[in-house]
């Protein structure tokens, strides 16, 4: 799933240390594959149609063969750039051994199944995760669940053609799911191996972080990412504190301080301290916005909250996926404040938020 684009956090307190993928990230092209450290190889694949451009998996070589930290859009252009790339590091796709993903996103899951035919290897993820995937293809309803889903948060029906995601999105994780299931500090690689698992949930319930204690680096996957703030967004039909579960998966890294970060999107950093306080901020601004958004209306749903926020585009401009993202993440924050008791929804059929306390957010903030 694509991550929100939403209004970028400025740089200044963060190192960006892959500054060829910043340049290709303002020019808009493809970055290069590039040796990381000797044995760790950043390994870029296209996501075509997404503002994202591209998804960062990572090669990590091991006395058992080669392994791929995710994987990438499932489409024949990903297919291609994940092979090239992999030929580039000086291994083909037939090599890898296993596939370890951080979670079970299409972007990031979506071509685990391809390198598995390919090359026989095992596929890991967070049980939580592989829950979701094992669940889909009991439920040939999903999109009639994210249609009402989306009617309740006031999504006219003659907008929901355009926000639903492509079948493929769904289709990519109809396949065979985890064949190993990785939990929080495993060595999924082997006791001997560098890899520490790190879970992180709230842009899945399941995200994993991985640890590459040989060089002091983290790959973040979609949790922390350099410019913009993934997407936490409950699950149609579902009322989690999503927001809150991702803020304190984020507080937990607050004291980690690796010599590099490898995110799945934009480019390298360095600076995760800085990084953690910049988003936490973002949110505590975001969530006095919202207040003050349905503070200034009497009543209002979802989707005219999140009509009236700050984003890092025009609303106008936001379409499809983008937009069903933003309404997703308002979603989260509404619900967040929600939980604390400073907001409540009188949902009959549709949204209705209004204030009902002016109370100071709580320390999740």
């Amino acid at each position: 799933m694509p991550v929100e684009d939403r209004a970028p956090v400025a740089e200044q307190q963060i190192t960006v240390t892959g500054t060829v993928q910043q340049r290709a990230w303002r020019d808009h092209v493809l970055p290069p594959v590039e040796q990381v450290r000797p044995g760790l190889w950043s390994v870029p694949t296209p996501f075509p149609r997404s503002p994202l451009r591209y998804v960062l998996a990572y090669l990590v070589e091991t006395e058992r063969g080669p392994v791929l930290v995710d994987t990438g859009w499932p489409s024949g252009e990903a297919w291609d750039g994940l092979v090239a790339g992999v030929v580039a590091t000086g291994h083909q796709i037939t090599d890898i051994t296993a596939v370890l993903v951080t979670h079970f996103h299409a972007d990031h899951f979506g071509l685990a199944h391809r390198v598995r035919e390919a090359s026989g290897a095992w596929v890991g993820m967070h049980p939580a995760d592989a829950a979701i995937l094992a669940d889909l293809p009991a439920r040939d309803g999903w999109a009639d669940e994210d249609r009402a889903w989306m009617v309740r948060r006031g999504v006219p029906e003659s907008e929901l053609d355009d926000l639903m995601p492509p079948k493929s999105f769904a289709m990519a994780n109809r396949g065979r799911g985890a064949d190993v299931l990785i939990e929080d500090g495993d060595r999924p690689l082997g006791g001997d191996a560098p890899l520490r698992a790190l879970w992180t949930p709230g842009h899945t319930p399941g995200h994993l972080c991985f640890a590459d204690e040989r060089y002091d680096v983290l790959l973040t996957g979609d949790h922390i990412l350099p410019r913009i703030s993934p997407n936490i967004s409950p699950a149609p039909g579902g009322a989690d504190d999503t927001l809150g579960v991702y803020l304190d998966s984020l507080a937990a890294m607050a004291d980690l301080d690796p010599d590099e970060v490898l995110p799945a999107h934009e480019y390298r950093f360095a600076g995760l301290p800085a990084r953690v306080r910049q988003l936490q901020e973002h949110h505590r601004a975001r969530l006095d916005e919202v207040v003050a958004v349905v503070g200034a209306a009497d009543g209002c749903s979802t989707l005219e909250v999140a009509e009236r926020l700050t984003w890092s585009r025009p609303w106008e401009q936001s379409q499809g996926l983008v937009r069903r993202s933003a309404i997703g993440e308002t979603y989260a924050h509404l619900l967040h404040l929600q939980r604390q008791g400073i907001l409540g929804n009188t949902e009959n059929p549709g949204d209705h938020w209004r204030v009902v306390a002016r109370a100071r957010l709580d320390s999740h903030n």
